[in-house]
Parts: structure tokens; C-alpha cells; sequence
């Protein structure tokens, strides 16, 4: 039950976080919190993380993520007895592509403001919470697959 509430306040944070943004900057506004590194930047996104679309538009991504985020749902449902970063990691990726897909259905776009850069050198691409999430998510994921799982195979076994 914790995981699902996880899930549930990491969705809703997301939700007020890019509310913010929407309502108290303008379209590619940029406001550093910390100067030549981090920004907060309003940028949309209507294709996928980093920028990236697929043939199809909206529709095909928007039909990917919902079969992704039941898969997804399965998935947490076979391990809601499994090892806790497991659980972690599922609750992490779920609710960031429940936040980004509930953008995509209700306005088309994603609303991305997370911008870290290194003075003029280096940045990355603009992000949001639901982004993050879904990295952690997938880092915990990958830590649980190459270090823990065996050891669940043998404590279910």
C-alpha cells in the first residue's frame, strides 16, 4: 500500500510542479536558482524523453505509454511480494509515466522545466519530475537485476 501512495504523491507533485510553471512563466522563460547551472526553463515537449517522436504523433505515443503503464501495473502486481527496491523502482516508473502520459491526453504536450547546464560548456536536455522518476525508477530497476534478483529467485524458491 506505501508503494501505491508512493506512486500517488510522486504523480501529484509532478501535476503541481508543472501547474507552477504553466501558470507563473512564459513560454521559454528561463529563471536561473543557481547561476550557470541550474535554471528553471518552460519548454514543451510533444514527443518523448530528450526530444525524440515517433511515426504516428500523439496518438501512437499516447496508445504506447497506456499499454506501457498497464504492463507496467502487471508487472508491480506479480512482485507486490518481491524485494523492496523492486517495489521502488516499479512505483518510481509508474507514476512518472502516469504523469507524463496525463499530459499527453489532456493538452498534447509535456510540460518540461528542469534545466542543468555548466556555463556555457555543457546542458542537458529540459526535464521534469515525472522524467526523473522514470530514471531513478529504471536505475533502481537495473541495481535489482543485476544485485538482487537472484537473491529473490532463492528466497521464493
Amino acid at each position: 500500500m506505501r508503494f501505491i501512495l508512493l506512486t500517488i504523491i510522486i504523480f501529484l507533485i509532478d501535476q503541481l510542479t508543472k501547474w507552477a510553471i504553466h501558470s507563473n512563466m512564459n513560454l521559454y522563460q528561463s529563471i536561473p536558482v543557481i547561476e550557470n547551472f541550474f535554471y528553471l526553463t518552460y519548454v514543451t515537449n510533444d514527443g518523448m524523453a530528450f526530444g525524440l517522436s515517433l511515426p504516428g504523433g500523439q496518438i501512437v505515443l499516447s496508445g504506447l505509454s497506456i499499454i506501457m503503464t498497464i504492463v507496467l501495473g502487471y508487472l508491480f502486481w506479480l512482485e507486490r511480494h518481491g524485494h523492496i527496491l523492486i517495489k521502488l523502482a516499479l512505483s518510481l516508473i509508474i507514476a512518472g509515466a502516469i504523469g507524463n502520459l496525463f499530459d499527453r491526453v489532456s493538452s498534447g504536450e509535456v510540460v518540461d522545466f528542469i534545466h542543468i547546464k555548466l556555463g556555457s560548456f555543457w546542458e542537458w536536455y529540459i526535464f521534469n519530475i515525472a522524467d526523473t522518476s522514470v530514471s531513478i525508477g529504471m536505475i533502481l530497476f537495473l541495481i535489482h537485476s543485476f544485485y538482487f534478483q537472484d537473491e529473490s529467485k532463492e528466497v521464493s524458491a
